[in-house]
């Protein structure tokens, strides 16, 4: 009977050690995760207002501040568990390997929304104008992330950003000003 009243104490004392030694971490990594969150929140809210003030397209600020509070909080997240004394170089490393695998897979996605971004930024052409690229020629519509839309005689063509990008486009300008 005694040995089993020590075991129970040594279970109490173990559990009380736990519990010193594994609050302040747990407290420090949810107020480290807690601190990136909210600068995760402040950098999204800088970049809509910068955005638009500086009259950027909704889809670009919608990007790039959904983008930076991701990366935010993933930063956040690997900071909270390498304060809790989790290895996280593994997970550092798979994340690497993982970023380069989508890369490839989806380069040509990734090429035409960075064209559409650096389209909507600089705007070579309006909504409106008459263009001609690589043989395609037709009314601008819209312009969107990955694709803009020429609307023809026989209907309408979805551009890839990229090939706009890439080749010389010849602008006519809006019918109406002609």
């Amino acid at each position: 009977m005694l040995e089993h009243f020590n075991a129970s104490v040594n279970v109490d004392a173990d559990v009380a050690g736990l519990v010193q030694n594994w609050l302040p971490k747990l407290a420090l990594a949810a107020l480290l995760f807690l601190v990136f969150w909210l600068f995760s929140s402040l950098a999204r809210r800088a970049i809509v207002a910068a955005g638009t003030k500086a009259n950027v397209d909704t889809h670009v600020i919608r990007l790039m501040a959904t983008s930076s509070r991701i990366v935010l909080l993933a930063l956040g997240l690997i900071t909270a568990l390498g304060t809790l004394e989790v290895d996280v170089s593994a997970l550092v490393t798979g994340l690497g390997l993982t970023g380069f695998a989508l890369g490839f897979a989806i380069k040509d996605t990734i090429s035409n929304i960075l064209a559409g971004v650096l389209l909507l930024i600089y705007r070579p052409f309006q909504v409106g104008d008459n263009i001609e690229v690589k043989g395609m020629e037709g009314k601008v519509k819209s312009i969107d992330l990955r694709y803009t839309t020429l609307a023809q005689e026989e209907g309408h063509s979805l551009v890839p950003n990229s090939l706009l990008f890439t080749n010389p486009i010849h602008i006519g300008g809006n019918k109406a000003q002609e």
